[in-house]
């Protein structure tokens, strides 16, 4: 039996292991996924081998740290500075990083985009930004300050303050407001201006409808949540244990399951 597991501090709430064990499952696999709960973020190379895991998945706040753990990295990890997939192999930790490649696939029903504005600026908006521009996308990034401006040298990087709205195609919210408030990402006057001249609205938070999405349905946007984006990533990252031996569209039709429960 091959074990793996997702690390993060909280991870009660996360259903990686609902959508993993889905798959192996489905597969016939005599596999098992688990959660842990990381207190000391030193320690996570240590645990992960440990419990004799053939490979995990790296949540929140550990994915730098992930990062600078890994023996090779991946081009997408590379560029990012994150790593939210590691596979053991010959006794290297290899660092990938599927947040990117999920978000494109998330977004692919919307159609065309050829400018994009991402708020915030942590490691999710880094993976977002970085894929985006990678498909020949303009990107935009705001943030309430300019605290994080050099790790966005490479894109059009604002404040709230120094920020002036105009249209886009797409607009994403990479920020935890509206998780569990009812809070906007920015400015509620500067968001409406923003959509009333863009096309589609994603927000990287899924299972609610935030005031970010009610707002772009109400300037008639196209929206999205982050469920596709958590689905992708983990259909990825799953192959990626097994070698890229799976079909994705397979792996993803067990994987689906766990929204329907």
């Amino acid at each position: 039996m091959n074990c793996y597991a997702v690390f993060g501090n909280p991870i009660a709430h996360s259903i990686s292991p609902r959508l993993h064990n889905l798959a192996i499952c489905g597969l016939g696999l005599d596999d098992f996924y688990g959660r842990v709960c990381l207190q000391d973020s030193s320690r996570l190379t240590n645990i992960f081998n440990k419990l004799s895991l053939k490979g995990a998945n790296i949540t929140i706040p550990f994915k730098e740290v992930a990062f600078a753990k890994c023996d090779e990295l991946d081009q997408n990890a590379k560029k990012i500075g994150s790593v939210n997939t590691i596979v053991k192999k010959e006794n290297k930790l290899y660092g990938f990083n599927t947040d990117a490649p999920g978000f494109m696939m998330a977004i692919s029903d919307f159609g065309k985009v050829q400018n994009a504005l991402v708020i915030g600026a942590g490691g999710t908006s880094k993976a977002i930004s970085y894929i985006l521009q990678s498909n020949g996308i303009d990107v935009d990034v705001v943030n309430r300050s300019q605290n994080r401006a050099d790790e966005f040298k490479d894109y059009n990087f604002f404040s709230f303050d120094e920020y002036e709205p105009k249209s886009y195609d797409l607009v994403v919210n990479t920020t935890p407001a509206g998780l569990i408030n009812n809070e906007l990402p920015m400015q509620e006057s500067i968001l409406n201006s923003v959509f009333s001249n863009s096309k589609f609205a994603f927000d990287v938070i899924y299972g609610r409808q935030t005031p970010f999405l009610n707002l772009a349905k109400q300037k008639n946007l196209q929206v999205k949540d982050g469920a596709d984006m958590l689905l992708f990533q983990a259909v990825l990252a799953f192959n990626l244990f097994y070698d890229n031996s799976f079909d994705l569209d397979v792996i993803k039709g067990y994987m689906k399951e766990a929204f329907a429960l």
